[in-house]
């Protein structure tokens, strides 16, 4: 029994050490980057997010916002109190809409997390956050303007007293500022990744590349639908999941599959849906679930027709 449980521990060591390896360099990067946007260009990118109110774009605006999203480092529940405040300042709810759904599915830190994965992963990862982001604001422009989905007032969010979020990284010294971004990134990130590259060597030994082929690149309709689904539960740290795409791509996971889990994932995430209830209701927080799951496996599809 002794010789088994040694014999185990050796082989997901062994695949433990190799997913680190490779992964752990990306994810240094990421967390340095993520910091300094964080400390150094986060007041620029929404200043530049404030200063859309004056200019009338009309639907167009929703290409921007979304842009501004994705370059946001800011987590959900600094979003949505971000959001409230551009809503103050007169940014539309189609704008804002956008804003916050590319912002959900991507920062700059996951960014550099997602080369990880390859050059084609990467690109499909940001193209289909940013349309993501846009579709979803023409949908607010549309049902707002049908006034379908608004509250009596014509808004289609419930900021309420949401507030401005105070900046925590206010040290007098630069480097000492970044120091403690970078600090309370890895903080926040390190046992999500930790737990990841573990999850991805428990697989890796014990699930057959064949089964992973079946379920995720066999019947593609099917395996995009499953990691849509999956991405659901599974997902709690963009970085966390990093390790545990890379295993299930090289295991014979469609594009189109890993697409559809970095869209519903991210989106879907426990502590997202408990803020998202709060500033959509009921009714549009149903919306908002239905659009993900709809946008994923179309995505998904079209990626494998494409890719």
């Amino acid at each position: 029994m002794i010789d088994i449980l040694r014999r185990e521990f050796v082989y997901i060591w062994y695949y433990f050490d190799v997913q680190l390896r490779q992964i752990f360099p990306y994810w240094v990067l990421g967390m340095v980057l993520g910091s300094a946007v964080s400390v150094f260009a986060k007041e620029k990118i929404h200043d530049a997010v404030r200063s859309l109110s004056g200019r009338k774009l009309g639907a167009f605006g929703v290409v921007p916002a979304s842009m501004l999203g994705i370059a946001s480092p800011l987590c959900m529940y600094g979003t949505i109190p971000l959001a409230a405040s551009f809503s103050r300042y007169g940014i539309s709810d189609d704008w804002l809409a956008a804003f916050m759904m590319s912002s959900v599915l991507l920062n700059p830190q996951l960014i550099i997390y997602s080369a990880a994965l390859g050059t084609t992963a990467l690109v499909v990862r940001i193209v289909s956050c940013f349309l993501c982001g846009i579709i979803a604001g023409l949908l607010v422009r549309f049902c707002c303007g049908k006034n379908l989905c608004c509250g009596k007032d014509g808004s289609f969010f419930r900021f309420g007293a949401f507030q401005e979020p105070k900046s925590r990284d206010t040290d007098p010294n630069i480097f000492l500022r970044f120091l403690k971004n970078l600090g309370r990134n890895i903080k926040a990130t390190g046992l999500y990744f930790l737990f990841g590259v573990v999850l991805s060597a428990l697989f890796q030994r014990y699930v057959p590349a064949d089964t992973m082929t079946a379920i995720f690149g066999g019947n593609e309709a099917f395996g995009v639908l499953m990691a849509a689904t999956i991405g659901v539960p599974l997902y709690a740290c963009g970085g966390g999941t990093i390790p545990l795409l890379q295993a299930w791509l090289s295991d014979g996971m469609s594009m189109g599959s890993a697409a559809a889990f970095m869209v519903t994932g991210p989106a879907t995430k426990i502590t997202n849906l408990g803020a998202l209830k709060i500033v959509l209701g009921a009714k549009n927080f149903i919306l908002y679930l239905v659009y993900i799951m709809v946008f994923a496996f179309a995505t998904g599809l079209l990626i494998n027709f494409l890719v």
